[in-house]
């Protein structure tokens, strides 16, 4: 039993809700979010409340009961208070400038890393070494803060690299002197 596809979703003011068959379109005070949903799920909004309906007790529907319901809330929430993931630089000399609506990443390499902002991102180096990125859509939020991270990876020996804010890197020894050789 689905206890997360069960909750209803309370719609806050200043939030419209759009059922079209079975896409949703979520318009508030930051923007606008639509998304198509399998058909057998039923949106219904009741009570001043958006709730999720499963057709039957079928394992496939039981797992898109939860998902329709999460991905359902994480509109609204974007819509209302939309989503930041933060990321910070670690190493001597990284660091990160803005240019415009895009990012100029200096981490090492021979040439800087420029990372422009997509539709409906904001991109801000609040610091030279802290990055965030704001948005309405938690994906796109998500997508565009690992795509940033890929670029340099933190590393396990001296920690250098792009990690997400509060990411624990586990470090490894380095090499050891063998038998007194040096």
């Amino acid at each position: 039993m689905s206890r997360v596809g069960k909750r209803p979703i309370p719609i806050p003011d200043g939030v419209e809700l759009k059922i079209d068959g079975s896409t949703l379109s979520v318009k508030g005070p930051r923007g606008e979010l639509s998304r198509t949903f399998d058909p057998d799920m039923r949106l219904v909004v009741e009570d001043g409340a958006l709730e999720v309906h499963r057709p039957t007790e079928q394992s496939r529907h039981r797992a898109l009961h939860g998902l329709t319901r999460s991905l359902a809330a994480n509109m609204v929430e974007g819509v209302t208070n939309g989503f930041e993931r933060s990321l910070e630089i670690h190493g001597v000399g990284y660091r990160a400038d803005s240019r415009g609506s895009a990012l100029i990443f200096h981490v090492g390499f021979s040439h800087t890393v420029e990372v422009p902002a997509p539709d409906g991102i904001e991109l801000v180096a609040e610091s030279p070494t802290l990055v965030h990125v704001r948005g309405i859509d938690k994906q796109v939020v998500g997508q565009v803060a690992a795509e940033i991270r890929a670029i340099r990876p933190p590393e396990p020996y001296k920690g250098k690299g792009i990690r997400y804010r509060g990411e624990y890197v586990r470090r490894k020894a380095g090499k050891a002197t063998v038998g007194g050789l040096q």
